[in-house]
């Protein structure tokens, strides 16, 4: 899988990322630095454990930056096929259904209306899903423009900023956790998950949405694979080490599956995404972005739903 490196990556200011104090990482599970090379894209290296088998980058841009980066360009970027979206509240309708559709894998399990608390919930399309079926809805984002939206226009009532390291929790009050498209962005995946656990009820379910590296559509786009998007997908999780991640946290997986893995997508978000397999794939697909209005279901089963509860 390993491949010539590709131009110099850049940061959000237009400096290069490797100017910007980047910093190499150990396993996250191991401690050590005993890795296999996946592909290098400088400055940035895509790495395997030898030990333990997690995928993850190095080197990592400082982390006062990691946090800075989720602000307001993130959700309106000028390069989103390698950072942030392009237009991400234009696209509300859209994650609105997904929701509708992911939601019922939760009520599915839980048919009675409780409390649910969103981490990383962006403008809180899940949590206006989850409060028109009866819910009682916390969320969690460090982005203070989406905790705006949230509030002013979902009307949603409690979206705090920060997350689950700052902000602090009843213990034991929720009856749903969820972190959608979020455990790859995390500096420290175990002392999030701790601390998911922590505000779960004893019969409380988790449910973590992520990539899966392990996926037949991931292995055969190789380095050119939608997910890799370096500055911020910080860790590339298979099954197996995911359930590992889960397990050290004191939890335990009662449901793996692709099925909810999908996205209701625009065709214009389908013409950017295939620029990354090729250039020229993205010029084809460019008149794509005059069907405004219109949108997709897309489920490429790279992308993997996993509910656990307390061990």
């Amino acid at each position: 899988m390993t491949e010539p490196p590709r131009a110099a990556a850049t940061g959000r200011t237009g400096a290069p990322a490797a100017s910007q104090g980047l910093r190499e990482v150990d396993c996250l599970f191991c401690g050590v630095r005993d890795e296999q090379l996946v592909f290098r894209e400088e400055p940035f290296r895509v790495v395997r454990c030898r030990r333990c088998g997690l995928t993850y980058v190095t080197p990592r841009l400082p982390k006062e930056r990691l946090h800075q980066m989720y602000q307001e360009e993130y959700w309106s970027s000028g390069r989103a096929k390698d950072f942030g979206y392009t237009q991400y509240l234009a696209e509300a309708p859209l994650y609105l259904r997904t929701y509708r559709l992911r939601s019922r894998l939760v009520t599915a399990r839980r048919p009675v209306p409780g409390r649910v608390l969103d981490v990383g919930c962006a403008a809180g399309f899940f949590l206006r899903v989850m409060a028109d079926l009866g819910w009682q809805t916390t969320g969690l984002e460090i982005s203070g423009a989406m905790c705006e939206y949230a509030r002013d226009t979902l009307r949603l009532p409690d979206v705090r900023r920060g997350d689950l390291l700052s902000v602090p929790l009843e213990p034991g009050a929720y009856d749903v956790v969820t972190l959608w498209d979020v455990i790859e962005h995390l500096e420290d995946p175990p002392a999030h998950l701790r601390a998911a656990r922590a505000a779960l009820r004893d019969d409380g379910l988790l449910v973590i949405e992520t990539q899966n590296i392990a996926s037949s559509f991931a292995h055969l786009m190789g380095r050119r694979w939608h997910h890799f998007k370096h500055e911020e997908h910080l860790f590339h999780f298979s099954p197996e080490t995911l359930e590992r991640l889960l397990g050290d946290a004191g939890l335990r997986v009662v449901h793996r599956s692709a099925r909810y893995g999908g996205k209701y997508i625009s065709p214009g978000f389908v013409a950017e995404r295939v620029g990354r397999v090729h250039p020229l794939l993205s010029t084809l697909a460019s008149p794509l972005k005059l069907l405004r209005g219109t949108s997709l279901y897309v489920n490429l089963r790279d992308e993997m739903v996993v509910l656990a509860a307390k061990a």
